[in-house]
């Protein structure tokens, strides 16, 4: 595989920080909504809305690289449907990827709950709508609709990336994970 054919450093780095960062921030997510109101729940919701401001900033970061850094063609021989289908998953994801810490953001401010960045006070970000109660209701289930969305997508993008490497036998995973050996 030449050099033109993987992505580049920066770019598989952002790719896995922000797996990372999702992953981490789906999970801790779906174990504080279930605990009852105490420091720990409120400092896990602070550390979840963090997580998805940061994930916000990296994803502008991660956008702004691309525009400037096309990803390498893909390899020969995938079906038509394969690659609009990759294609068409990888918009959807960078779509979520910005609207699910955004719906947080909106859901946070119409609950009356700022987010305060890393809780410094001088990182507090604007409330992007006035309080609300009906909102936030409406803007919880669409934040967690959002997520599960997510999830499945992950899935169905991790499930491709293992038919190319465990089935196909084709370097596409190593493109975005260079450590694994050549096959």
């Amino acid at each position: 595989m030449s050099a033109n054919d993987s992505y580049t450093r920066p770019a598989i780095a952002l790719h896995w920080l922000m797996a990372l960062m999702i992953i981490g921030g789906f999970a801790v997510g779906l174990y504080m909504t279930g605990l009852r109101l105490s420091p720990d729940k409120l400092k896990l919701y602070s550390w979840h809305k963090w997580s998805g401001i940061t994930v916000l900033a990296l994803a502008l970061i991660r956008i702004g690289w691309r525009l400037g850094h096309p990803v390498p063609a893909p390899l020969p021989g995938q079906p038509m449907w394969q690659l609009r289908a990759a294609h068409y998953t990888h918009l959807a994801l960078y779509g979520l990827i910005l609207a699910i810490p955004l719906s947080g953001w909106l859901y946070s401010s119409a609950s009356g709950y700022p987010v305060v960045y890393l809780g410094i006070k001088a990182l507090r970000l604007p409330d992007l709508v006035a309080k609300d109660k009906e909102l936030a209701t409406v803007l919880k289930q669409i934040h967690e609709l959002l997520n599960w969305t997510m999830a499945a997508l992950v899935t169905v993008h991790a499930a491709a990336a293992l038919k190319h490497h465990l089935i196909d036998r084709d370097g596409t995973l190593r493109r975005m994970l260079p450590v694994l050996p050549s096959r």
